[in-house]
């Protein structure tokens, strides 16, 4: 009790510490040389702020939309998000580069190249979107019997919204500051920190009132949980957050080497060597272990091994969650909502100031998609619970015959799904 105490604390302090000296680094600098504020900020304050507060509430309404309609008809969100994504990212690199800027040009570039990656994913992952469906289907069951499941989530997405509004005080201010490009670098890091904290909080609140749902039948208070996650289990939302988005890259990464199986002798030894790395990382640290952290308490290393050990009991297990693909549509529909915001942003941007218009278009993408991750935290629990929770009790009866007929199909060899392994087949452990 002592250690959880103190690592609650831990975080705690350490969110009032980013959150405080970001805060104090935009008023220095905009009182700073006697209080007058220059005109270099007085321009970014009038071209910056009303762009980023209109793509904050742009997402805020996106957000929204994107989690009812997830909840009100999954099946056919998953293929929309998928295909959408690819348009909306698609337009929005076609429009940066028909500004005919260096800058825009090499957003739009990125932006396009990102919409050809997007179908090819879209394409390739075709044969898991029915059994993801399903269980999105039958994990968001449950949601219905919490009115106030969403709570959370709103306040997470409020405050958000003004720390945007602080944050973009901070990065003006930056500029009466040495190394400014660094400072910058810094903010952004720590914007995108701060809102996966707010995110986890959310995750975590959603997981625990699903998790006791499925393993003890309770009705348990929202606010409760809310409270709980705020207080107890903030140092390990704290701490997965820093880990949870670099090992979600990492593991892209090793799916990537996965290909180079057999093309060449080094390459191929390479992606073997990093391939087990991952593996290990994988054990100690993944986004799955958030609902061990809302169910019980524990800390994030000790729930991260618990519940891969979960997994691993029953044969086929690890490849049917290895497989799964809600993170992947939860990141396309935050990509959705920032592309979206793109594009309104920069046609806005076009008319009163077009040199910021790539950084502007960054700014807006970088909001969409942070805002947008924060509401899709609710499915994304959801999908978690329901996971970890069948993996820790099968026989359950509030769970239906999804997780033994995707099992029993693989068993028989007729399930057409190649899952992504953790290190190539010829090494994996028989």
């Amino acid at each position: 009790m002592t250690q959880k105490a103190t690592g609650s604390r831990r975080g705690r302090r350490i969110l009032r510490t980013a959150m405080g000296r970001a805060f104090k680094l935009g008023v220095q600098g905009l009182i700073k040389d006697s209080g007058s504020v220059s005109r270099k900020e007085k321009r970014v304050l009038r071209y910056f702020l009303p762009q980023v507060e209109a793509a904050s509430l742009m997402s805020i309404t996106l957000a929204f939309a994107w989690q009812k309609a997830f909840r009100k008809w999954p099946k056919f969100m998953v293929h929309f998000i998928l295909w959408n994504t690819f348009v909306m990212t698609l337009s929005a690199g076609i429009l940066l580069i028909c500004f005919q800027k260096p800058a825009t040009t090499g957003v739009g570039v990125c932006l396009i190249g990102f919409a050809i990656g997007n179908s090819l994913y879209a394409c390739w992952i075709t044969p898991r979107i029915g059994f993801c469906s399903k269980v999105l289907i039958q994990s968001l069951k449950p949601v219905s019997k919490f009115p106030d499941l969403n709570q959370p989530t709103y306040w997470m997405l409020g405050v958000g919204f003004l720390w945007m509004s602080l944050w973009i005080l901070a990065v003006i201010g930056s500029m009466n500051f040495y190394f400014t490009p660094l400072v910058i670098i810094l903010l952004v890091l720590s914007l995108a920190w701060t809102a996966e904290v707010m995110r986890n909080v959310a995750n975590i609140t959603v997981s625990r009132v699903i998790a006791l749902y499925y393993l003890r039948g309770m009705q348990s208070n929202t606010q409760f949980c809310f409270q709980r996650a705020l207080s107890k289990s903030l140092g390990s939302a704290c701490f997965g957050s820093l880990f949870v988005p670099a090992i979600e890259t990492l593991r892209i990464v090793a799916r990537g080497l996965n290909l180079l199986e057999g093309e060449d002798e080094f390459m191929f030894s390479c992606a073997h060597c990093c391939l087990h790395v991952m593996q290990s990382i994988f054990r100690y640290g993944n986004g799955w272990a958030f609902v061990q952290i809302a169910a019980y308490g524990k800390d994030f290393v000790r729930a991260s091994q618990e519940t891969w050990e979960l997994f691993e009991r029953q044969e086929g297990v690890v490849h049917i969650v290895d497989s799964d693909i809600t993170s992947s549509i939860c990141f396309l529909t935050g990509v959705c909502s920032g592309s979206m915001c793109v594009i309104v942003v920069a046609a806005w941007t076009a008319r009163v100031h077009l040199s910021f218009m790539a950084t502007i278009s960054l700014l807006a993408f970088f909001i969409g998609y942070l805002m947008t991750r924060i509401a899709m935290a609710l499915p994304h629990a959801c999908v978690g619970c329901y996971y970890v929770c069948w993996a820790e009790n099968p026989d359950n009866i509030l769970f239906d015959n999804t997780m033994k007929d995707r099992l029993a199909l693989m068993d028989s060899g007729r399930d057409i799904l190649a899952p992504t392994p953790r290190a190539p087949h010829r090494f994996a452990a028989r």
